[in-house]
């Protein structure tokens, strides 16, 4: 099992990095080499607490979790995470956490300039956004904004297309005034947001991320669930020169299209989506994978949604 510093130690460890690397965050990529990233195990999240584990239904899981075997699929997604050089660290365990908070990448958005608190449009997941800013004053990592009602924004909805542009779905997760609120607060950092409308696809209950039709995997290749990416989109990613890889659209319902960068052509995946991590590695990618049938596919949240990067080179 991976060792998971704690709160006093993540603190003191990135006050020494300091030396050799004045700022412990950063974001405007999503693709570069991922150092420091932010994981929430189903343990933390509660999946082994019967009032919490009762609530699966509600919240839109398949079937009711099974702790054990999701805690053991995300020790084995913090191994690949390790071997590839990522410093892991755990978001602390609190009493407003819900099943959903291991999909830790959305309740945060990491800048140059500081943490975005975001405001998910899932109601269970509000005060996650809260705790996110808590947690990273604590390792240093200083607060930019928040989103604030009646705006809703959730990171999995929002993509890096280069250091200056964001990309931003429509949806029923992030609204207008959310992303209205992401343009206003980055503009004065020369950062575009672009709003790119969503597909009604299962409806209002089921979880619909930008991120779940596209994941960038290198400055220049997305892999795409090109059916269901809405026309400007696509028309949008072809004008800036991003060449296309297609999920096997069997695997859909797998989240085959749900893949995590960890830089210089190393991906990271669900091992359950052989025929797209296979077109993966016929085009030149290093696809490492772990197992996601609990942790993953039951609550619909893949390798991005499980992790939120904090520092990348």
């Amino acid at each position: 099992m991976p060792q998971i510093p704690g709160v006093a130690k993540v603190a003191a460890e990135i006050a020494a990095s300091r030396l050799e690397n004045p700022q412990p965050f950063n974001g405007h990529s999503m693709v570069g080499e991922l150092r420091r990233v932010l994981v929430c195990s189903p343990r933390t999240a509660g999946w082994d607490r019967p009032e919490r584990a009762a609530r699966w239904q509600e919240l839109g899981f398949l079937h009711p979790p099974n702790f054990e075997v999701a805690q053991s699929q995300h020790e084995a997604l913090c191994r690949e995470l390790e071997s590839a050089g990522a410093e892991i660290v755990e978001l602390p365990p609190a009493d407003e956490l819900t099943l959903d908070a291991v999909y830790a990448h959305d309740a945060s958005l990491p800048t140059d300039y500081g943490l975005i608190l975001l405001r998910p449009g899932k109601p269970n997941r509000e005060p996650e956004g809260k705790l996110h800013g808590t947690f990273g004053s604590m390792i240093g990592i200083r607060r930019l904004a928040k989103i604030t009602a009646p705006g809703t924004a959730e990171a999995g909805d929002i993509v890096w297309l280069d250091a200056k542009t964001l990309l931003i779905g429509r949806g029923y997760r992030s609204n207008a005034a959310g992303i209205a609120q992401m343009r206003d607060l980055l503009a004065p950092k020369s950062v575009e947001v672009i709003s790119v409308p969503l597909p009604y696809g299962p409806g209002p209950s089921a979880c619909l991320h930008l991120m779940s039709l596209i994941s960038l995997l290198d400055e220049q290749t997305a892999l795409v669930d090109l059916p269901w990416l809405a026309v400007e989109t696509v028309e949008l990613l072809k004008a800036r020169g991003f060449r296309f890889v297609e999920i096997d659209y069997s695997e859909r319902e797998t989240l085959a299209c749900n893949v995590l960068a960890l830089g210089s052509g190393r991906l990271l995946a669900i091992e359950e989506n052989h025929k797209s991590n296979k077109r993966l590695r016929e085009v030149g990618f290093d696809v490492r994978t772990f197992p996601g049938s609990e942790l993953c596919i039951n609550g619909s949240g893949g390798p991005t949604c499980l992790t939120r990067p904090l520092l990348r080179e």
